[in-house]
């Protein structure tokens, strides 16, 4: 279950107490989730019942009790827990980690996409009349951010949507980096320094992203070698019962796979909430955090020494193409190259 699934699910349950005059609310066009701070419990929480609370006449304490038990037993969730004044705190099954793998293998590059803004209709000046070289980067980014959430975005007058970085030293440094060194700060901040991007340190974020990127493919490579693939044998749509599944649930809790899959399961969230924000920088930091979860978490993944293949390697392996996907599906909305070798 992503937090999209699960951000429908709890709105789900919204919609049913107040069909069921449990709760008499408007209900909202959205719920929040997110990961889980410091004090609760689970892996994602949502302040919802506070939200409602005052609407609805009641304490949100009452509010978080009516969802609660709308929420139990649902497909996903191994648990849904109260905690402070009135957050719902939620705990998934052991195997969300391999439905998330799934989604993110059936998506492809559209994983994060929705129609959260559907209806939204946005338009900007075109890019002709646009001089500065950061904000004609920073409006096209924009515009294909908000068109991955469902919203209707573009320039105003003749279109066209294949901005170059300007004057911004591309001849010296190349696209990638040149646009990199515009997106990644917030927009009040200044532009990166553009020659440190180009050289490969893992102080360079650029070169961190794009170099996780880049070991994905090896370790698919080396898994192929191995007789790791396919990772999946049942196909996109195999059923729960798959050996990666099973190994899923068996290494859930080592703290590198929980990163990585917390990272991917937020990247629906992070796209949103950069088209909402219209703040593409969210995005670069968003695929800076994958990398570097996959980068902690890349020596798990193939047999080491006298170590032989097993369903936990073909779990570990499918993880790690999953953060593949991600991470150049977030660069393609960036307008930055992944390649597959450094």
């Amino acid at each position: 279950m992503t937090p999209a699934d699960l951000s429908l699910t709890v709105l789900h349950a919204v919609r049913r107490a107040v069909d069921d005059g449990a709760l008499r609310v408007d209900v909202p066009p959205r719920v929040t989730v997110e990961r889980a701070r410091p004090g609760g419990s689970g892996e994602y929480a949502s302040n919802i019942a506070l939200t409602l609370a005052r609407p609805a006449g009641r304490s949100a304490l009452d509010v978080a009790g009516i969802l609660q038990e709308r929420l139990r037993d649902v497909p996903g969730l191994r648990g849904v827990e109260i905690t402070g004044p009135g957050f719902l705190n939620f705990s998934l099954r052991r195997d969300a980690g391999a439905e998330l793998v799934r989604a993110i293998r059936e998506a492809g590059g559209a994983y994060g996409s929705s129609t959260a803004l559907a209806g939204t209709s946005v338009r900007f000046a075109g890019p002709s009349d646009l001089t500065e070289s950061r904000a004609s980067v920073v409006t096209e980014t924009v515009v294909r951010l908000l068109r991955t959430q469902g919203a209707d975005a573009g320039f105003g007058g003749a279109e066209r949507m294949h901005v170059r970085a300007g004057a911004y030293d591309v001849d010296v440094l190349g696209v990638d980096a040149a646009r990199w060194a515009l997106l990644r700060p917030a927009p009040q901040d200044r532009p990166l320094d553009g020659p440190p991007l180009l050289v490969q340190h893992e102080r360079n974020s650029l070169f961190r992203v794009q170099y996780a990127h880049s070991r994905v493919r090896r370790l698919l490579v080396n898994g192929r070698q191995l007789g790791l693939l396919p990772l999946y044998e049942g196909g996109a749509g195999a059923g729960p019962e798959t050996d990666a599944d099973v190994a899923f649930g068996a290494a859930a809790s080592h703290p590198r796979t929980t990163e990585l899959l917390g990272v991917l399961g937020d990247h629906p969230v992070a796209l949103l909430a950069a088209a909402r924000h219209r703040a593409p920088d969210r995005v670069a930091r968003h695929l800076e955090a994958t990398a570097d979860a996959l980068l902690a978490f890349q020596h798990t993944v193939l047999p080491l020494g006298d170590e032989k293949p097993s369903a936990a390697h073909r779990s570990r392996l499918a993880l790690a193409e999953a953060a593949g996907t991600v991470l150049a599906g977030g660069l393609s909305v960036l307008g930055i190259s992944a390649p597959d070798r450094i």
